[in-house]
C-alpha cells in the first residue's frame, strides 16, 4: 500500500481507538486525578468551571459543559460568543479567528467570570494565538487551569502566539488526549491519514475528569450538583432547581 501495511477499515479504526484509549487512560490517571482535586476545590468553594476549546476541540467544552451526568456549575466558552453575547458581526467568524490572540480579551471579557472559577482548556495542537493568549489571561487573573491536548503534535508544531509559548506552557494540569501529530490514524497510499482520535480520547478524559470531581463530592459528605436528561421525567424541573443556584454565572443555550 504505497510503503504502508496499514489496512483501512472501520476494524483497524476501533483497533487503533480502543489501544489509545487504553494508553490515554493508563498514562493519564494521575493527571485526571489532579486535575480532579483543582476542580473539586473550586466547586466545594462555589465556583464554576469554564470550558473553551476552538474548531473540533469545541466538542471537549460540550462535555463539559451542560450535559447530563455532568456539573451544573459549568460554562461554555466558544468564539461565536462575540456574535451572541458580544454583537460582533458574524462575519468575524472566519477559519483563522482563533489565530487572533486578541480574541481571548474580548472572550474573557464576555464570560460571567468569578474569582473562585478554574478553567478547561482544550486545543488538540495547543498553539494558535486565540488559546495560547487565553490561557495566559487565565493565569494572569490568578484562576486554576486545566489543559487537554495532543503533546506529540503540539511538540512538533512551533507556536503561532508571539510569545512563541503553548497551551500546555501555562496549565496547572496538562492532560495529552494521546492523539499523533495531524491527529489522523490510519496511513493512505500516496500520503495522508484517517481516522481522527483526539475528539473520543479528550471526551474519555473530560468525563473521567467530571466523575473524579463527583468522587470527592461525595467523599465529602456533599451532594453533587449533577444535570439529569432533560428528557427524562422530572429532569427539567431538577436542572432548572439547580441552575438557579447560579444564576448570572453558567450561560446555556449559546
Amino acid at each position: 500500500m504505497d510503503g504502508t501495511d496499514t489496512p483501512v477499515s472501520a476494524e483497524e479504526f476501533l483497533a487503533v481507538v480502543t489501544a489509545t484509549i487504553n494508553r490515554v487512560a493508563e498514562s493519564q490517571r494521575e493527571a485526571v486525578g489532579r486535575a480532579a482535586d483543582l476542580i473539586a476545590e473550586a466547586v466545594r468553594a462555589d465556583g464554576v468551571v469554564h470550558a473553551f476549546g476552538t474548531g473540533h476541540s469545541e466538542a471537549l467544552a460540550m462535555e463539559i459543559a451542560g450535559r447530563a451526568g455532568g456539573l451544573v456549575p459549568t460554562n461554555r466558552i466558544a468564539l461565536r460568543d462575540l456574535v451572541l453575547v458580544g454583537g460582533a458581526p458574524a462575519n468575524v467568524l472566519g477559519p483563522l479567528l482563533e489565530r487572533d490572540p486578541a480574541v481571548a480579551h474580548r472572550l474573557y471579557e464576555l464570560a460571567p467570570v468569578g474569582p473562585r472559577d478554574v478553567f478547561v482548556l482544550a486545543s488538540n495542537s495547543g498553539v494558535n494565538g486565540a488559546m495560547v493568549e487565553f490561557a495566559s489571561l487565565v493565569r494572569e487573573k490568578g484562576h486554576g487551569l486545566v489543559a487537554i491536548t495532543s503533546a506529540q503534535h503540539s511538540g512538533q508544531m512551533t507556536s503561532r502566539h508571539p510569545s512563541g509559548r503553548r497551551l500546555a506552557d501555562f496549565a496547572d494540569v496538562v492532560l495529552d488526549n494521546g492523539a499523533p501529530y495531524g491527529d489522523a490514524t490510519l496511513p493512505l497510499p500516496g500520503g495522508g491519514a484517517v481516522g481522527a482520535v483526539s475528539s473520543i480520547t479528550a471526551a474519555l478524559l473530560a468525563q473521567q475528569i467530571t466523575v473524579e470531581v463527583v468522587a470527592r463530592l461525595l467523599a465529602a459528605g456533599e451532594r453533587p450538583p449533577v444535570y439529569l436528561s432533560a428528557n427524562i421525567a422530572g429532569g427539567d424541573e431538577h436542572n432548572s432547581a439547580l441552575e438557579a443556584r447560579y444564576a448570572g454565572r453558567i450561560r446555556r443555550g449559546s
